[in-house]
């Protein structure tokens, strides 16, 4: 997950996958490391955070992972990944 330290989004998005059971959650902090600003936008096409990866599948922010939890994909994903 693409994340800052301040982005509400990102502390939401992280709520739902640990109560999804998700332990383990790699945070790429573009702020601070700037750098890593530019592969998020190259892997994403998004220049906003949180940009969320399970595996190799984009599933991209917040509202998308919470729509992807309601309409039942994301137990789904979370399993097979």
């Amino acid at each position: 997950m693409y994340a800052t330290a301040v982005c509400p989004y990102c502390v939401r998005a992280e709520q739902l996958l640990k109560r999804k059971g998700v332990t383990e959650i790699e945070k790429v902090r573009i702020d601070m490391e700037p750098a890593r600003s530019e592969e998020m936008i190259t892997r994403t096409g998004r220049r906003t955070v949180p940009q969320i990866f399970i595996g190799e599948t984009h599933i991209g922010g917040c509202d998308d992972l919470y729509d992807l939890d309601r309409r039942g994909g994301l137990d789904l994903l979370l399993a097979s990944a």
